[in-house]
């Protein structure tokens, strides 16, 4: 065989020895990787990025009078909260979704957010 052979027996065999998430992780950040996303790990408060990642939980979460949709999106390092202020509701916004976001990070009680993002939804591959 030769010394392509040997690349595609070592992937066959993580694939097969792997945790699923894991390698769920790894094809998000893949998918990121191939639009030009930045890896949500890599994203610092104050910087104008793309993210693009799956929709782990979406929530409405009312403060005071003003509704506030809250939704994480996990692109297979970290996680960042996107947050719709005034929405009860945006359609395709729903768990398992996978979209790619754009904004200006900041961060809150520790966690990477982005207000009022740009988005697009994904096609599900």
């Amino acid at each position: 065989m030769t010394g392509t052979g040997g690349g595609y027996w070592r992937r066959l065999v993580r694939r097969l020895t792997t945790d699923v998430s894991e390698l769920d992780a790894d094809d998000l950040s893949r998918k990121a990787e191939a639009v030009g996303a930045i890896r949500a790990c890599d994203c610092k408060s104050g910087q104008e990025v793309t993210v693009l990642g799956r929709l782990r939980s979406v929530e409405l979460c009312p403060r005071d009078a003003a509704a506030t949709l809250e939704a994480e999106l996990y692109d297979g390092t970290e996680g960042v909260t996107l947050v719709w202020l005034g929405r009860r509701r945006i359609a395709g916004i729903e768990p398992g979704r996978t979209i790619k976001a754009k904004g200006r990070i900041a961060v809150r009680d520790g966690r990477k957010v982005l207000y009022n993002p740009y988005y697009e939804l994904q096609n599900a591959s």
